[in-house]
């Protein structure tokens, strides 16, 4: 089937849920919740998708949806062209982090093969956008690092602002503020109990105390820690 706007929005989502609950199928709850858009609406696109030559996504009523290979590897070009976008506009174009995803959304659709190469070859090749997201590689390869929330972290152990999840442009705006950004090391001083908040340091800077939602979109990994690549392409 043709690979419609809305029908790239679908698998995009798709991909993105199933990386945040690890890969286990989507509800069409969730996804019409991502999407905003009514459930009955995510459950017709689910079955066009599901019965399309190639499929794009495994569908079971009542037990959610999956991606097929195809619709994997669909759904990683349309992030690679976000992804490249969002690096373009913030260190070429001068946006700020929270200013880039919104025109990403727009512009992702229409951009072609030629000049997602030459987004690429312009920027140096990088391998993560301004909120440290993975940029898959032509064949559908991300480098993705172990990372745990700060709100796991152990206290009084040096860790690197790996990446920040979620796209709300005030809580980018916050962060930025604080010094959160991706590849700032950063100390948790002291964890809460009974779900309370996180405190934690910026090198050169006064704790703050974060709540555990907060705490939970800042991913991090080890001072000092290799990079390690892993293959999410179909």
């Amino acid at each position: 089937m043709t690979t419609s706007e809305s029908v790239e929005d679908y698998l995009k989502a798709i991909y993105q849920l199933q990386e945040e609950q690890a890969g286990e199928p989507v509800s069409t709850t969730s996804l019409a919740a991502r999407l905003g858009v009514a459930s009955a609406s995510v459950t017709g696109m689910l079955k066009r998708l599901a019965s399309a030559d190639p499929c794009l996504v495994v569908y079971r009523p009542y037990a959610g949806v999956t991606l097929s290979p195809e619709g994997t590897r669909a759904a990683l070009e349309i992030i690679r062209h976000h992804r490249l976008i969002e690096s373009y506009l913030n260190q070429v174009l001068g946006y700020s982090w929270d200013e880039v995803h919104a025109e990403a959304d727009r512009l992702e659709h229409h951009i072609s093969e030629a000049m997602e190469e030459r987004l690429a070859e312009a920027l140096g090749h990088p391998l993560v956008d301004p909120h440290g997201d993975p940029i898959p590689d032509r064949e559908g390869n991300l480098l993705m690092p172990e990372t745990v929330p700060l709100a796991e972290w152990p206290v009084d152990r040096a860790a690197i602002v790996q990446r920040i999840t979620g796209q709300e442009p005030e809580v980018l705006r916050y962060l930025a503020v604080l010094g959160l950004v991706p590849g700032t090391v950063v100390v948790v001083r002291g964890q809460a109990p009974f779900g309370g908040p996180v405190t934690a340091a910026v090198e050169g800077r006064e704790a703050v105390a974060l709540s555990r939602e907060l705490a939970g979109k800042i991913l991090l990994v080890p001072a000092g820690a290799p990079e390690r690549e892993d293959s999410h392409g179909a």
